[in-house]
């Protein structure tokens, strides 16, 4: 019993000095008029020595899957964008941002006037501003069927879809919601596949407090927040859309930014698995694959007929580090957006077998209107 409380008064006196210590230390900073850092302001330069190698082209032609250029996009500004396009290697943009209608028809035709027509593919979008009430299905997908016959290559559903999508009543519209069954079955009769956003990084339903890994985001960003007495949960959402993938067997569905199961990629395998038609997407999450190299090339060599390049925001100084990533051994190197990820970054040393499907191979199969001519012969 001696020797317990002897062990207890111990850690309590290391617990006084390490406490008199950081007193001191901030005493100290206070009469040197030394201010003291936020998180924001705290950047380190590394002292690590290692060996760098930045890829500024892609090794492969790249189709990126998930890219945005919204109406007002003009053939003059693809012809810009074409050269930024060859410097990178990417060989077709997928614009999801089409619109339906006359928005989606101005879209084809204003890359049909570009003198780099071959190198944007239109996605079409659906209309949800008044609601999804009896009927919305039949008519979303009749315009859908104009839409693909006016050159829309897909169809791209946006993050707002089982968000704040309502019907009529005020009620959040599920991701499963049987109203919209007619426009799946459409999609996949007429062989176009279907991109879903579906919810957000879990870490944006948590609490932002000190444990919350996305807290810089969420702090500079707190729009981006989903608290739950206002949003449906994380795994509600990710439950719809499951369904939602399952219910249409015949349908190919893209799962966009990995189904945000990147920092899980054992639950991505099994939904893989379990849904043949589903697909995936790297769009905005290359920040999870850098932090676990060793497993994100395991899964990458696993499922690599089930893997597509995308990039979400054109950015051209931001896609070299996806190429360094995907191609390289290179260790401890920054991410492009410091409130994405505070971690250093692990290249994957992928494979050139894996590299070309997951850069242009997959899209090819999965968004039939892509140019394969572009392409090497397989």
């Amino acid at each position: 019993m001696r020797r317990h409380w002897v062990a207890i008064a111990g850690v309590l006196l290391a617990l006084v000095v390490v406490s008199a210590l950081v007193a001191q230390a901030q005493r100290g900073r206070a009469r040197s008029g030394e201010p003291a850092l936020t998180v924001e302001e705290y950047v380190p330069r590394s002292t690590l020595v290692v060996d760098a190698n930045p890829v500024p082209r892609a090794r492969f032609p790249v189709i990126d899957v998930h890219s945005h250029h919204w109406p007002g996009f003009t053939a003059g500004r693809l012809d810009e964008i074409a050269g930024e396009m060859d410097a990178l290697n990417l060989a077709v943009l997928v614009n999801l941002s089409g619109g339906s209608g006359s928005t989606l028809r101005s879209c084809v035709d204003t890359v049909g006037k570009s003198r780099h027509s071959g190198r944007m593919v239109c996605f079409a979008n659906l209309e949800f501003r008044g609601g999804v009430g009896p009927g919305f299905g039949e008519r979303a997908a009749a315009q859908l069927e104009r839409d693909v016959a006016a050159g829309a290559a897909g169809l791209k559903f946006f993050k707002n879809f089982g968000i704040d999508v309502r019907d009529p009543t005020g009620a959040r519209v599920p991701v499963d919601h049987p109203e919209l069954d007619p426009v799946f079955e459409t999609a996949g009769r007429l062989g176009i596949p279907v991109l879903m956003h579906v919810g957000e990084p879990q870490s944006f339903y948590e609490p932002v407090d000190r444990f919350n890994e996305r807290w810089l985001e969420l702090t500079l960003l707190p729009d981006r927040r989903l608290p739950a007495d206002r949003y449906p949960s994380f795994e509600t959402m990710m439950a719809e859309r499951d369904r939602r993938f399952a219910r249409h067997p015949d349908t190919t569905f893209i799962a966009a930014h990995m189904g945000w199961h990147a920092n899980d990629l054992g639950r991505l395998g099994a939904l893989l698995d379990r849904l043949p038609n589903v697909y995936a997407e790297t769009g905005a999450i290359l920040y999870e694959l850098g932090r676990q190299p060793r497993a994100a090339r395991a899964f990458f060599e696993q499922y690599q007929d089930r893997i597509l390049f995308g990039k979400d925001r054109y950015a051209p100084d931001e896609f070299p580090y996806y190429w360094r990533t995907f191609e390289t051994h290179d260790e401890y190197f920054d991410y492009y957006r410091r409130y994405h990820a505070f971690w250093k970054m692990y290249g994957m040393g992928l494979p050139d077998g894996v590299l070309r499907k997951v850069y242009y191979r997959n899209a090819l199969d999965v968004i039939p209107a892509i140019d394969r001519s572009l392409f090497p012969a397989p």
